[in-house]
């Protein structure tokens, strides 16, 4: 029977691999749809072809980012000795659920030529509200959380790697927002955010061959 560590170890790599299968799979059944120039959201826009693959990419990563902050919170020692980057992390976790739920309205970025919907909704803006939430959250979390592994004996490997992850990731998307039409920004997206995917699939893989002897 798998246990509560494990399958929050776990759910380290597999909120990355399921986000990042639906994005590959959504493409694949976009016609028209540029993964160079285009959003990731876009996949589960309103008037994307299948747009229930992508939202379930967005809730399945949240899922397991709350699951594996947990999870990091209870190594790291629980209340009083984790600190706060579990949380934040969880937070952006949350956020990420919240994006997968509220959709856009378009798979495009670019206006449409008649002109219409220049306005876009409130759910759409809600959306673009959760990235933002989520992306800070996920990048203070990281950085407090390298504070916190710093000189740990189980952890203190992953200080530097969780600082340069936060740092390239925040660099890159910050970049990415000064123009959000901006040709290439759905590579830099890709990049942006799959580079602290990756730190938290390493960490959850390297937790889970260190599972607690005692359920927690």
């Amino acid at each position: 029977m798998v246990d509560g560590h494990r399958l929050r170890a776990a759910c380290g790599f597999l909120g990355p691999s399921a986000f990042t299968a639906a994005w590959v799979v959504g493409t694949m059944r976009q016609p028209g749809y540029s993964i160079a120039n285009e959003h990731i959201s876009g996949l589960a826009a309103r008037d994307a072809r299948r747009p229930e693959v992508m939202a379930a990419g967005f809730v399945a990563l949240g899922a397991c980012t709350v699951a594996f902050a947990d999870e990091l919170h209870q190594r790291l020692g629980g209340e009083g000795r984790a600190g706060p980057g579990p949380l934040l992390l969880g937070l952006a976790g949350a956020a990420t659920i919240a994006g997968g739920t509220l959709r856009r309205d378009r798979m495009s970025n670019e206006p449409p030529p008649d002109g219409s919907g220049a306005r876009q909704s409130a759910e759409n803006d809600l959306h673009d509200l959760s990235s933002v939430i989520g992306q800070t959250a996920g990048v203070l979390g990281l950085l407090l959380l390298a504070r916190r592994f710093r000189g740990d004996p189980d952890f203190g490997r992953w200080s530097v790697p969780a600082v340069a992850a936060a740092t390239a990731n925040a660099g890159l998307m910050s970049w990415f927002a000064t123009d959000v039409t901006r040709p290439g920004n759905g590579i830099l997206q890709r990049i942006g955010i799959s580079i602290p995917l990756a730190l938290m699939a390493a960490m959850g893989i390297r937790l889970l061959r260190r599972v607690p002897v005692t359920e927690g």
